[in-house]
């Protein structure tokens, strides 16, 4: 049974490294993403809708700040969902956000 901790740690571990990468690393292309930054912005949107979607609220773009606030995007996203998701929403959220950190090595 996963708990908001878990999502939590996976998110700040994968954030910590973006905020922290440098330019060249961040726009360097991965499988299936343009770049690192679109990797994480895509899975930052896809933690979002589920936020809103957990709390009964309709789903709405999520906004690209950049390639340097991808780590900062992900925090948001990756909290708003530990406050509203069930455990197995947290749990496959958290299986997701290891995925890309392993993508984005």
């Amino acid at each position: 049974m996963a708990d908001p901790q878990t999502l939590l740690t996976a998110v700040d571990r994968l954030a910590d490294r973006f905020r922290s990468m440098p330019q060249s690393r961040l726009l360097g292309p991965v499988p299936g993403y343009p770049s690192r930054a679109a990797a994480v912005h895509a899975l930052a949107a896809r933690l979002a809708g589920r936020a809103l979607a957990a709390a009964g609220e309709r789903d709405r773009p999520f906004p690209d700040a950049g390639a340097f606030a991808a780590g900062d995007q992900l925090a948001v996203a990756g909290r708003e969902l530990a406050a509203v998701a069930d455990a197995p929403t947290l749990a496959e959220a958290a299986a997701e956000v290891r995925s890309v950190d392993e993508l984005t090595a």
